[in-house]
């Protein structure tokens, strides 16, 4: 059984930092074709934060959303089947339960295996 597990978020005030983690178990990262980070405001739609090949020979850029541009880094480190996202100047409008998912196809829209999310929460 798949089990994608975030942590590392929190409270943190506007301009901090927060490096959040994905850890897979029951399939590798590397099995995967993309893997990324989701995040939802409360009444807010799901968006795409950020998303990386999940292997080096998968030759596909790396996705960052225009409001975290140069803020954010996603990162992974394949031999510990762990995925990063290094958040810093946040923002209040960064405020939402962070997800940590992976598919299996890269022409696939939708995503295959989901984490339970972590809350960030950003105070002004």
């Amino acid at each position: 059984q798949v089990q994608l597990v975030e942590s590392g978020g929190g409270l943190v005030e506007a301009g901090g930092s927060l490096r959040l983690s994905c850890v897979a178990s029951g399939r590798t990262f590397s099995s995967y074709a993309r893997i990324g980070w989701f995040r939802q405001a409360p009444g807010k739609e799901r968006e795409l934060v950020a998303s990386v090949p999940a292997s080096n020979w998968i030759r596909t850029v790396t996705f960052y959303a225009d409001s975290v541009k140069g803020r954010f880094t996603i990162s992974r480190d394949n031999a510990k089947n762990t995925l990063y996202l290094q958040m810093n100047s946040l923002k209040p409008e960064d405020t939402a339960v962070y997800y940590c998912a992976a598919k299996t196809s890269i022409s696939a829209q939708s995503y295959d295996d989901w984490g339970q999310g972590t809350q960030v929460t950003v105070s002004s």
